[in-house]
């Protein structure tokens, strides 16, 4: 096997607390993640010369910082491999947008050519290395839905989930993280809570007040989405979110919005369209089937 073709699908955090701050300056959390049958598409080629090469790639990112080629070069570097490898990344999700692209395509790397170059890494350890490169990378390696807690690190999976069918918008803007968690009025100290609190209806996003004070097109998008469903921002914002009970409910409701608005119709999974496509052995035979403007 010398090439994979393979997906990196989004996430979203159905609600996000802040429950401190650590005395090196990251703030813990509770969240809840679950992935989308949306997202990008990763392409990795074996090369037998050693080289990272990234073909394409986000616009405006150079491949030093780009985490795909981070990811890879860590893997690389850890399991002392010869082989390198081609990676093109085929953007569909957003940057700055809440749904985990850039976390996700590094996950697709990680897990994707540690079979490709046959380095024999399990979950723990491909984890430990996506922590490395950030605090969403380790849901996406582990590839199941997780109440995530510590900076989002701590993960247990979380099999009774309902998988609702989501519409989600793309607002126009893109929010910086760092500017929303060095927000002076920003909730600190949210006191923990259980999924069966989740459950009962008791959790929200606590950036999100934030984020459509300084973000109009944010707030925008909420209140579109919420005329026909219970809108929520996902992680920092921007993109938002709602749920509906199946497909034919998702879809007269993303017929219903206003023209001008971007986003997608995407099912709720808990376990990840990566894992999936890797357990049936046929890596390339997926699609991303939504309604997108």
């Amino acid at each position: 096997m010398d090439v994979l073709v393979l997906p990196a699908p989004a996430k979203l955090n159905l609600f996000l607390h802040v429950t401190g701050r650590r005395a090196d300056g990251y703030h813990t959390l509770q969240t809840l993640f679950q992935f989308l049958d949306h997202g990008d598409v990763v392409t990795l080629a074996r090369r037998g010369d050693g080289r990272i090469v990234r073909r394409g790639g986000p616009p405006g990112v150079a491949p030093d910082d780009d985490l795909a080629v981070r990811a890879a070069r860590l893997l690389q570097a850890r399991t002392g491999t010869a082989a390198g490898a081609d990676i093109t990344v085929d953007k569909r999700l957003p940057a700055g947008g809440g749904l985990g692209g850039g976390s996700s395509d590094a996950a697709t790397v990680l897990v994707g050519l540690n079979r490709l170059w046959g380095t024999g890494l399990d979950e723990e350890a491909l984890a430990a290395l996506g922590l490395e490169l950030g605090a969403d990378v380790p849901v996406f390696v582990r590839g199941r839905a997780a109440w995530a807690e510590g900076v989002g690190e701590v993960l247990a999976p979380v099999a009774e989930l309902d998988e609702p069918w989501y519409v989600v918008l793309v607002p126009p803007v893109t929010v910086s993280t760092a500017e929303v968690f060095a927000h002076p009025q920003l909730p600190r100290q949210c006191p923990p809570i259980k999924i069966r609190d989740f459950l009962a209806g008791r959790a929200t996003n606590v950036l999100e007040s934030i984020v459509r004070s300084r973000y109009p097109e944010v707030d925008a998008a909420l209140r579109e989405l919420g005329r026909l469903g219970p809108a929520r921002m996902t992680g920092s914002g921007a993109c938002v979110f709602a749920p509906f009970a199946d497909e034919e409910a998702a879809r007269a409701a993303w017929a219903a919005l206003a023209p001008e608005w971007d986003g997608f119709v995407a099912r709720g999974r808990n376990r990840s369209p990566l894992h999936e496509a890797l357990d049936r052995g046929r890596a390339d035979d997926f699609s991303w089937d939504v309604a997108k403007r």
